[in-house]
């Protein structure tokens, strides 16, 4: 593997402990033990992934994920307290891909950081995929698989790689109802799945957010998942929270 992974944790033995089995699995890795030193890294240098922990000495993790999002798309992957059920919503709004939980099993975590690496690839490569699909509609919404845009009444709407999967998902199927676990296969491509697991939730209710006025296309089917609805009309068996 060539892949370039920023490791940034002010515990040492933490940082050093994924240091050594992310190089075990032949990832060139950069660790930094505090925010700006990161930073500055990731000018030099872009990371094909970067695992960020919340709590560091000269800032935090979110103010250091929301820089990196200005400018550049890699995943992101948060390290969270065992009960910061805040953070890993904070995290995941400021544009992460993914959490883990402290403390975290080594192996899961190298398996989270191949699942984004190999996400990524197949966002970044899908133009070479072969002829450009139908754009995707729904009203006012458009999305174009092909050339990764997508609009809202005409108007360019900005969404992450992994808000843009999800919906494409969602358009692809639209008036069925898609599982929450088939929508994390399609966006992390791992059998893993915890029913627990409220990162879907999370970006849906993000996607939502954009989407504005209409964001009741997104329809919640209790206890299965989520589906895409074209139809103007009110749907009263369904909620959209």
């Amino acid at each position: 593997m060539d892949e370039k992974i920023l490791v940034v944790d002010d515990e040492r033995e933490i940082a050093d402990l994924i240091e050594l089995y992310l190089r075990n699995e032949g990832f060139t890795v950069r660790t930094f033990y505090a925010a700006r030193e990161a930073f500055d890294c990731v000018l030099r240098e872009t990371p094909d992934l970067a695992i960020l922990d919340i709590m560091l000495p000269d800032t935090d993790g979110f103010a250091l994920c929301r820089k990196i999002r200005e400018t550049q798309n890699f995943p992101i992957i948060m390290l969270t307290a065992r009960d910061g059920e805040l953070d890993k919503i904070t995290g995941l709004t400021l544009g992460a891909d993914d959490y883990v939980t402290k403390p975290f099993c080594p192996p899961e975590l190298v398996a989270r950081v191949k699942a984004q690496l190999r996400r990524s690839k197949r966002y970044n490569n899908a133009i070479a995929a072969g002829p450009p699909p139908a754009a995707l509609t729904c009203g006012v919404l458009a999305l174009d698989a092909d050339a990764h845009e997508c609009t809202l009444n005409g108007a360019p709407l900005a969404l992450t790689p992994t808000e843009f999967t999800i919906l494409r998902v969602l358009l692809e199927r639209r008036g069925t109802a898609v599982r929450s676990e088939q929508l994390f296969h399609a966006v992390w491509g791992e059998e893993y799945y915890d029913k627990n697991n409220n990162t879907i939730t999370v970006h849906i209710r993000h996607l939502r957010e954009k989407l504005g006025a209409s964001a009741g296309l997104v329809k919640t089917v209790w206890g299965l998942g989520y589906k895409i609805e074209c139809a103007a009309r009110f749907d009263f068996g369904e909620n959209t929270n």
